[in-house]
């Protein structure tokens, strides 16, 4: 069947967004625990989203130990973002969406009790309150778990949103009692 249905107007047009299915891909990082790849495609299909392919790494794993899943779909161009977010609203941690990359880096250190004051729920905090992934994780507690120890973050950040993910770091660190060094920024001395 052609664009247009049996009243004259596009498929496009008929669903309100005015234009035509695009393809797109969105990398997805999820748990290896049953029900996961099922729970991040709810949302795209909520949203309208028409899936045309899925490529479930399950042999390898990020540096987080996640699995990494690639889905391609396509959606009126209008609908992507919403889908996107819906994904991130799910808990689900994207990787890249489309065309976006997360296409800056950041690091810092976390100095104090970062064990005790709970790691996990820390990186968990950043990843779902700014737009950034955990790319790498360094411990250090040369006294032990109990002692100050430093915990130095690598974190993917969504192009343009360095400040704000630093902001969520920072305001976690305080109410956790730790200390934040950030890098120089280039060409500082």
């Amino acid at each position: 069947m052609s664009a247009q249905d049996l009243d004259g107007e596009s498929d496009a047009e008929a669903d309100g967004s005015g234009e035509m299915p695009k393809p797109h891909t969105i990398r997805l990082e999820l748990a290896d625990e049953p029900g996961q790849l099922l729970a991040a495609l709810a949302p795209i299909s909520d949203n309208g989203g028409n899936l045309l392919s899925i490529f479930h790494e399950r042999g390898s794993l990020t540096p987080r130990g996640h699995i990494p899943v690639e889905v391609d779909l396509e959606c009126p161009p209008d609908r992507f973002e919403r889908i996107v977010d819906a994904l991130r609203g799910a808990g689900v941690n994207v990787i890249r969406a489309g065309a976006e990359h997360f296409g800056e880096e950041v690091m810092v250190i976390l100095v104090g009790d970062t064990v005790d004051s709970d790691l996990s729920d820390t990186l968990h905090r950043i990843e779902s309150s700014a737009d950034a992934t955990l790319q790498d994780l360094s411990l250090s507690a040369r006294e032990g778990t109990n002692e100050a120890s430093s915990a130095r973050l690598r974190l993917a950040v969504r192009s343009g949103r360095v400040d704000e993910t630093l902001a969520v770091v920072r305001d976690l660190a305080a109410e956790k009692g730790l200390h934040v060094v950030e890098p120089l920024a280039e060409g500082s001395q």
